[in-house]
């Protein structure tokens, strides 16, 4: 595989990825038992892995790494912050109004990510 395949996976498991984050938000919205079901459960994180791995072989073959680039480090940075928000957003966080609060921070955080993905800027609004 070349890069540009590499790069093209990487970009539908994260469009795949926040597609899925968008429809476990609403059902949790919605209080719905979908998130109960076994697939619901496992295929993000199977997604997430392959998204990851991904990065990682990018990563590698351009020689392009975080905290050496600014806008990989923001990208790393966001992720951590999207992955903190998903879970208060899905799984832990005590009430609804904090759920909701949550889910959307942690899609304006995957926007961001997105953007940064796309311009390779830190600052995507200046």
């Amino acid at each position: 595989m070349d890069y540009l395949a590499i790069k093209h996976l990487h970009i539908a498991c994260a469009t795949l990825s926040g597609s899925l984050f968008l429809l476990r938000g609403v059902w949790m919205l919605r209080d719905s038992t979908m998130l109960q079901r076994r697939w619901v459960r496992i295929a993000p994180h199977m997604v997430d892995a392959l998204l990851l791995t991904s990065a990682m072989i990018m990563v590698i073959w351009s020689g392009q790494y975080p905290f050496v680039q600014n806008w990989l480090t923001a990208k790393v940075l966001a992720l951590i912050a999207y992955i903190a928000l998903g879970s208060i957003a899905l799984k832990r966080g005590r009430s609804k109004p904090v759920r909701v609060c949550a889910f959307i921070a942690a899609v304006a955080t995957f926007a961001y990510i997105g953007s940064v993905a796309t311009t390779k800027q830190v600052l995507v609004f200046a």
